[in-house]
Order: C-alpha cells, then sequence, then structure tokens
C-alpha cells in the first residue's frame, strides 16, 4: 500500500500533512500532470539519446506518491533526507522532485507579480501588505539582507489580497491575487511597493498598513509629532485595521506551509517560485 493510499483513509492526517484535503490533491494531481508529462517529454526531445528508453534504472514513485512527497516537504519543511527515508529514495530524487513540480505549479497556479484581476465574486477593495521570512546569512554585502525590523537576514515579498462576497452561511474566504519577487530584508515596504509598480483599476480601493505612507493606499492616520489624534481619526484607524485584518489572515495561512515560514535553506533563486506555489495552494485549499 502507498503512502497516499495510507493517508486518504485517514483525511485529517492528509490535510495535516500536505495542506490541501484529499479531493484537492486529486484536483491538483489532474491539472498538474499533463503539465509534467509535457516538459518531460519536452526535455527528452531536447538531446539525442544515448540508450534506448525505458532504458536504466525504473522510476520507483509513480506522479501521485512523487507530489505528495513534495507538498509534505513544503509542508512541515523537514531535511530532504528524512523525506527521502519516508518514501524510500535518496536526497536526490527528493531534490528534483521539489525544482521540477515547482516548476509545473508555477506553470499552473499563474500567481502575478504586478497585474491584479478582480473577479466578480470578489469585494472591490485589494489589501497590500509585506511579509519577511529569515534566511541565512549571506556570505557577502550582509547589510543588504539585514532587516532592522527582525533584528536578521530575510527576505520579503509584497502580498495581494482580496476578499470574496461571503455567501449566506458560508465562511469568509481570502485569495491571494499577486505575490512580487523576492526583495532584499533591508528594503522598505513603500520602495517595495514602488519598485513593483501594482497594476490594479483606479476605481478599486486600495489598503495598506502605515509602511506604506506616501503612497497612492489607503493607511493609518500616523500620530502628529507633539501632538494626539482626534477621537474621529482613532476610530478611522480601527475601521481600516478592521478591514486590513484580511491580509493578516491570508499570509497567515500562507505560513502553515512552513517552507514560507521557517528559515529558508534553499538557494535564493527559487525563493519567489516558491511563495507564488504556497499562494496557489492557499488559493485552493482556502479561495
Amino acid at each position: 500500500m502507498t503512502n497516499y493510499e495510507k493517508l486518504c483513509r485517514k483525511p485529517l492526517l492528509f490535510r495535516m500533512f500536505t495542506g490541501l484535503s484529499a479531493a484537492e490533491f486529486d484536483q491538483l494531481v489532474a491539472d498538474l500532470e499533463p503539465v509534467w508529462l509535457a516538459r518531460k517529454a519536452k526535455r527528452a526531445a531536447g538531446r539525442p539519446r544515448q540508450r534506448k528508453p525505458g532504458a536504466g534504472r525504473p522510476v520507483k514513485l509513480l506522479f501521485t506518491e512523487r507530489l505528495l512527497m513534495v507538498l509534505l516537504y513544503d509542508r512541515v519543511y523537514v531535511p530532504q533526507e528524512f523525506v527521502g527515508f519516508l518514501f524510500g529514495v535518496d536526497k536526490g530524487t527528493v531534490s528534483r522532485g521539489v525544482q521540477e513540480l515547482g516548476l509545473c505549479m508555477a506553470g499552473v497556479f499563474r500567481i502575478p507579480e504586478r497585474q491584479v484581476r478582480i473577479d466578480p465574486d470578489d469585494l472591490v477593495a485589494v489589501f497590500v501588505d509585506a511579509t519577511e521570512q529569515p534566511v541565512n546569512r549571506p556570505s557577502r554585502r550582509q547589510r543588504r539582507s539585514y532587516s532592522g525590523k527582525k533584528k536578521r537576514h530575510t527576505v520579503k515579498h509584497q502580498v495581494v489580497v482580496t476578499r470574496k462576497r461571503k455567501e449566506p452561511g458560508g465562511k469568509q474566504k481570502v485569495r491571494i491575487k499577486a505575490v512580487s519577487k523576492a526583495a532584499k530584508g533591508r528594503v522598505h515596504d513603500k520602495k517595495m511597493y514602488d519598485q513593483s509598480r501594482l497594476r490594479i483599476a483606479p476605481e478599486v480601493p486600495k489598503s495598506g498598513d502605515s509602511g506604506y505612507q506616501g503612497s497612492n493606499l489607503r493607511v493609518p492616520r500616523k500620530k502628529p509629532r507633539n501632538g494626539a489624534l482626534s477621537d474621529e481619526e482613532k476610530r478611522s484607524n480601527r475601521r481600516l485595521a478592521r478591514e486590513r485584518i484580511v491580509a493578516e489572515h491570508g499570509i497567515g495561512k500562507m505560513k502553515i506551509w512552513r517552507i514560507a515560514a521557517d528559515r529558508y535553506r534553499n538557494p535564493p533563486r527559487r525563493h519567489t517560485v516558491m511563495m507564488k506555489n504556497v499562494a496557489g495552494l492557499h488559493n485552493r485549499m482556502y479561495g
């Protein structure tokens, strides 16, 4: 009996280990396998073969097991040697699976970096926020990665969140609409917002936290120097905070996949693709 078959018998464990329900996992397999097969065929056709097809060591993991292995790795973010031990493969197989399926998932989810499209079911409101993740101390130019807010070296992304219209008796659903390219931890939220050049319809109200002062976003009123906020300004800030909590909830649910929350140990060049894939997984499960 495969690991997939064992977990299907225990739905709670399936969601605990992968972040997806069994039904969402099956749908992801149906969407992802054709992309993976096409990518595999293109790679094989791009170089001359030295042996006949089928030669060499037989493939040990089926696609379903391979995807389960990658999602388990993203969900708990334990060493690849440990994941390989659970599935009976070596670390190299896990590493290749994470890289190959990560690129395939990015092609399926298609989380944009700048263009934000508002679906009819979404509320006409956009919430922008930044999230930071610890990284290993770089060997060069360490100051560029040092975050004064987190007091450690980090990488950060700008995340655009929308809230779907709530159905009667249903739960509130939140979608991740865009994830920016990775930026060094020292980059200020406002500067990252300016560099990202988000394309959002002008009539859609856009909100951010106090880190976006001076932008075209609706932000909380700051207390003036040697002054105080009026009661109306305080009430306005509280109303905005109640609206903006949507962004915090969306980013918080992204981080149940521990690869997006714990200290990032993989190559930095893969971080943007990883965050977009986590956003896509979030939308599949919660959006």
